[in-house]
């Protein structure tokens, strides 16, 4: 199901030189807000939670996955090199798998290590708030790769649809409006933060049944569904 020719065609458009600086903005600026808060601040469990939450899982987290997940295949399907990807000798869920792989490596490594160092700043990982919310950014990692794949596959507008959905779902509805909490994957994984850190630093809406049955059920459905679009589309000379 893994194929390593496709994953280092993957990486080396991943981590181009502009794909590249674009990922590190926003952890570069974690960290250097979080060694901010503690020099003026102090270590505070509660600041820590604030701005791990508030900046790292329902803003960094998505907006990477947005540039490693639409980025893995969506510029190879908007300028037609897909098609020599296609004419090879590898099946087309393989590819979509491999591609996830990817996504899912370069979404974590920009967004749960720097959730880490970020909380080992704010308060020396107190209350195990740096491991909790580093935990849900690697889980959120997973479902948002997955989504933003599917997206790349079935929309010439990916990068706009996903933006969109990150600024305005994820961190503006998913944080404010209790209804739509429950549709955020940044609940679902937050429901894991709140198993590790406590309920009393940590809150999520969605109970943590339930949010791991919605990780898996997404990341499934979107994975499959992304197979199924490549396996729908035709090379030129295909009947």
């Amino acid at each position: 199901m893994y194929n390593p020719t496709v994953a280092r065609l993957t990486y080396r458009a991943l981590l181009g030189r502009r794909r590249a600086a674009i990922l590190f903005v926003l952890p570069a600026l974690l960290i250097l807000i979080s060694a901010a808060v503690r020099s003026f601040n102090g270590a505070d469990d509660q600041v820590a939670a604030d701005l791990l939450g508030g900046f790292a899982i329902a803003t960094m987290v998505p907006l990477i996955g947005v540039i490693a997940g639409t980025g893995a295949i969506g510029p190879e399907i908007d300028d037609g090199s897909i098609v020599y990807l296609l004419a090879k000798p590898v099946k087309r869920p393989t590819i979509i798998f491999t591609k996830l792989i990817v996504a899912i490596a370069v979404t974590m490594a920009f967004s749960a290590i720097p959730t880490l160092i970020a909380g080992y700043i704010l308060n020396g990982n107190g209350q195990q708030i740096a491991v909790a919310y580093t935990v849900a950014a690697l889980v959120a990692s997973i479902a948002y790769s997955a989504l933003f794949l599917l997206l790349g596959t079935v929309s010439r507008h990916a990068v706009v649809i996903g933006l969109v959905y990150a600024l305005v779902w994820e961190t503006l509805f998913g944080s404010l409006v209790p209804g739509a909490r429950t549709l955020s994957v940044q609940q679902w994984s937050l429901a894991l933060a709140e198993k590790i850190g406590g309920s009393e630093i940590i809150t999520s809406d969605v109970g943590l049944p339930l949010a791991v049955v919605l990780l898996v059920v997404v990341t499934g459905l979107a994975t499959w569904y992304a197979g199924q679009k490549l396996r729908t589309l035709k090379l030129a000379g295909e009947e």
